[in-house]
């Protein structure tokens, strides 16, 4: 069981919010472009901070669609960002914080949330190939895989 637990460390950089990249801000225009107005949680520019969304958040979001875009299309742009890896990163720092829709902190992220976040986020990497077996020594490895493992 110690081992499972060393598997999900926190997600890298500890330290700071998560900050909108290119990807994030785009997934974000496309939400405030389907809403009758921006919501001020999301990240509207590069370096603007990833937060959680508050519990609840879709029963505020959901009235402000537009009247000629369908329900499905606000729940897959919403899913679409909150399963994003910075998403799930930004949930899962220690002493994260979920926000409501105007970006005010409203309470703590979970134990169980913050876990489930972590989860999540170590599943990116082993589809991505970032994840580095822990298990093998360099002698075990092929040149190529240990010079994988140093990156």
């Amino acid at each position: 069981m110690a081992q499972k637990q060393a598997m999900f460390k926190s997600p890298p950089e500890e330290a700071g919010p998560v900050l909108a990249r290119e990807r994030e801000v785009a997934k974000t225009a496309a939400i405030n472009a389907i809403l009758i107005r921006p919501i001020a949680i999301l990240p509207a520019k590069l370096g603007d901070p990833i937060r959680p969304f508050a519990r609840g958040l879709w029963n505020d979001v959901r009235p402000l669609l537009k009247p000629e875009i369908s329900v499905t299309a606000l729940r897959k742009a919403m899913a679409t960002y909150v399963h994003s890896r910075s998403y799930q990163i930004a949930v899962a720092r220690t002493g994260s914080l979920r926000h409501d829709i105007n970006g005010e902190p409203v309470e703590s992220v979970s134990d169980a949330d913050r876990l489930a976040a972590q989860k999540a986020y170590e599943g990116f990497k082993e589809r991505d190939g970032s994840s580095k077996p822990e298990s093998a020594s360099p002698a075990q490895l092929s040149k190529t895989e240990a010079i994988r493992t140093l990156f």
